[in-house]
């Protein structure tokens, strides 16, 4: 996730973080949502994206989709 963006979600992670630093969140690629939760690595967080999703938005190794985040409080 880039720099801005992850900024964004530090701050927020206080009030929404179950643990770990885990943020939950809607994820979305194209017309595929889902419920999952972003990590913490390395001073950014990773989103991990399902092998149905990647399936779905016809996605491989090393594309790097428009992915639209909402926090789930």
């Amino acid at each position: 996730m880039p720099d801005e963006e992850c900024a964004y979600f530090e701050a927020e992670s206080s009030f929404v973080s179950y643990g770990w630093g885990m943020i939950p969140v809607v994820a979305e690629i194209g017309g595929t949502a889902w419920d999952t939760s972003m990590f913490p690595k390395d001073g950014r967080y990773l989103l991990p994206v399902k092998a149905s999703v990647r399936r779905a938005e016809d996605l491989d190794d090393g594309d790097v989709p428009t992915v639209r985040l909402r926090l789930r409080t």
